[in-house]
C-alpha cells in the first residue's frame, strides 16, 4: 500500500517501508512506506497550496464529492471491511459495523455543512451601533492535520476528515503505524471521487518522525488528535510554538456506577458491550466498575455467566464476538496490569491469561479503592475490576479521584438518584442505564481534566476547524 500525496499514490523518497501484520496471526499482510521528512513537508506545501483551490470549490459541489465518495465505499464496503479486521484483530462483524458507519457520519456532516448559515446583528442592539449592521461567517482554518489512533481508525477517519473537508480545509491523515492500510484506502476513494488533488492526502511512518514534522510545521493550522493523553501533551507543547490550534481527544478511565437498586441484568447486559466491544480497546469503555456493596456478589456472578458466553475466536471467523489485542505488546501490557491489581488486593475468578495478542475476558473482583485501576490507570483491553461502595458520595467520590474525565455512567431505578450522580461525575459525557461506551456522531463527544481539549461531533467539530470573521457594515443604515 502506497501514501496518497498531491493525488497521487506515493513511495518514500528513500523508498523505506514498514510492514503491516496481522496481530492475530503474526503474518504479514503488506507494507507502507516509511515517510522522511522531506515527505511530510511536502504533503504539507501541497496542502496549503491545494486548500486554496478547495477553498474556492462550493458547499453544493463539496458534498457531491462526499456522496461520490459513499458509493465507492459501498463498492468496496467487503474489501475495506476485511483489510481493518485482518490489521486491527476485531472480529469481521464489528468491521463491518465500522465501515456501515462511513455513510452515516458522511451525510450527517454533509447536511450540516450545506446549514451553515452566516449570522447578523443588527443595528441597534448595541448603545452606539444604530447604524451599524456585523455579519458573522465562518472561514476554514487552512491546513488540518487527522491524527488518528489504531482503535477506531475509519470511525475517527469519518469524525475528523469529513468536517475538514467540507468547511474548506485541506487535511493530511496521520495513521496509527499499526493498522494504516484502510485508512490509505479511504483518503485514495476521496481523490477519486473529485477532492481538489493535494487536499486531502495520508503520510504513513512512525510517529517520532511523521507526526513531529506534521506538528511542528508552521503551516499546519490545526492538529485534531485521538490518542493517549501522554502524547496529546508532547503534541500541545510542540503546537504551542507556533500557535497551532489543538483538538484532542485523549484517555480514559471510565467509571461504571451500579446503586443498589439498579437493574443487574440490565448492567450486565451493558457491560458486555461497554467493556468487550472492540476487545476493551475503547477510549469511553466502562473501565472501573463501582458497585454497590449490597449487589457487587450478585453482579459478579452474573458478569462471570455472561462473560464465559463469549465466543472468542479469530477475528476473521464469522461467529467470533472477541478477537485479539492490536499486538502482543499491548496484550503483555494488559497482562501486566492484571498482575499488578492482583498484587494490589483483587482476586481473578475469570480468565486472566493471555496467548499472544490474545487475553481472555477477565473479571477481578476485591479490587480496593486504592488500587492504581481504581485510580488512573487505565486497562486497554477486556478486563472487568469491580470495585465496592456502600454511599452515593463514596461512589462518587472514587469516580472522582481520577485524572481523567471522558465519561462515565450510572444504573438506578430511581431517575433522581441517576440524575444527582450523572451530574456529579467530573467527567464530559454521562450515561444513565447504559454503558459508558456511547458516542453518536451527533452529539459532541470530549473529556474533561486529562481527557483532552475540546469536542468532536456534527453539533461541534466545525467551531474547531473554522474561524469566524467579522464584517462590519459601519453606517450603512
Amino acid at each position: 500500500m502506497k501514501m496518497f500525496i498531491n493525488g497521487k499514490a506515493t513511495e518514500a523518497s528513500d523508498g523505506q517501508t514498514i510492514e503491516v501484520t496481522n496481530p492475530a496471526t503474526g503474518d504479514v499482510i503488506d507494507t507502507v512506506p516509511a515517510a522522511t521528512p522531506q515527505d511530510v513537508a511536502d504533503a504539507v506545501k501541497y496542502a496549503r497550496a491545494a486548500q486554496k483551490a478547495w477553498n474556492e470549490v462550493p458547499v453544493w459541489q463539496r458534498v457531491d464529492a462526499m456522496m461520490r465518495f459513499l458509493d465507492l465505499v459501498e463498492r468496496d464496503k467487503e474489501k475495506l471491511a476485511r483489510t481493518l479486521s485482518d490489521e486491527t484483530g476485531k472480529p469481521i462483524t464489528e468491521a463491518r459495523a465500522e465501515i456501515g458507519n462511513i455513510p452515516i457520519a458522511f451525510k450527517a456532516f454533509s447536511e450540516r455543512a450545506k446549514h451553515l448559515y452566516d449570522e447578523v446583528i443588527p443595528a441597534g442592539i448595541e448603545a452606539g451601533q444604530e447604524t451599524t449592521v456585523v455579519i458573522t461567517r465562518r472561514e476554514p482554518l487552512g491546513v488540518v492535520v487527522a491524527v488518528i489512533p489504531f482503535n477506531f481508525p475509519c470511525d475517527l477517519f469519518d469524525q475528523k476528515v469529513a468536517p475538514a473537508l467540507l468547511s474548506g480545509n485541506a487535511v493530511i491523515v496521520k495513521p496509527s503505524t499499526d493498522n494504516p492500510l484502510t485508512l490509505c484506502m479511504l483518503t485514495q476513494l476521496l481523490g477519486e471521487a473529485g477532492v481538489t488533488p493535494g487536499a486531502v492526502q495520508i503520510v504513513t511512518g512512525r510517529g517520532s518522525v511523521v507526526g513531529h514534522e506534521l506538528t511542528s510545521n508552521p503551516d499546519v493550522d490545526l492538529v485534531t488528535l485521538t490518542g493517549s493523553t501522554e502524547v496529546g501533551i508532547e503534541t500541545a507543547e510542540v503546537c504551542a510554538k507556533t500557535l497551532t490550534h489543538t483538538a484532542l481527544e485523549l484517555g480514559g478511565n471510565d467509571a461504571f456506577i451500579l446503586m443498589a437498586d439498579g437493574d443487574l441484568d440490565l448492567a450486565t447486559d451493558e457491560l458486555l458491550w461497554g467493556r468487550m466491544y472492540n476487545t476493551g480497546q475503547v477510549c469511553c469503555a466502562s473501565k472501573r466498575f463501582l458497585v454497590h456493596e449490597s449487589v457487587a456478589d450478585e453482579f459478579a456472578r452474573l458478569t462471570v455467566e455472561k462473560v464465559k458466553a463469549i465466543k472468542c475466536g479469530m477475528p476473521a471467523d464469522e461467529d467470533s464476538q472477541l478477537g485479539c489485542l492490536i499486538s502482543e505488546k499491548a496484550a503483555r501490557k494488559v497482562e501486566e496490569q492484571v498482575d499488578l491489581t492482583v498484587q494490589q488486593g483483587g482476586k481473578v475468578i475469570l480468565g486472566g491469561k493471555r496467548n499472544g495478542a490474545f487475553y481472555e475476558p477477565t473479571v477481578i473482583v476485591d479490587v480496593p479503592k486504592t488500587a492504581d485501576v481504581a485510580k488512573d490507570m487505565e486497562i486497554f483491553g477486556p478486563v472487568v475490576p469491580i470495585i465496592r461502595f456502600s454511599t452515593e458520595e463514596e461512589a462518587i467520590e472514587i469516580a472522582n479521584a481520577s485524572k481523567f474525565g471522558l465519561s462515565g455512567c450510572v444504573f438506578s431505578a430511581d431517575q433522581k438518584t441517576a440524575a444527582r450522580v450523572a451530574c456529579a461525575l467530573e467527567c464530559g459525557g454521562a450515561v444513565i442505564n447504559g454503558a459508558s461506551f456511547y458516542r453518536s456522531f451527533e452529539m459532541p463527544f470530549g473529556g474533561y481534566k486529562y481527557s483532552g481539549i475540546g469536542t468532536e461531533g456534527v453539533m461541534s467539530t466545525y467551531d474547531e476547524m473554522t474561524h469566524t470573521k467579522s464584517i462590519v457594515l459601519k453606517n450603512i443604515l
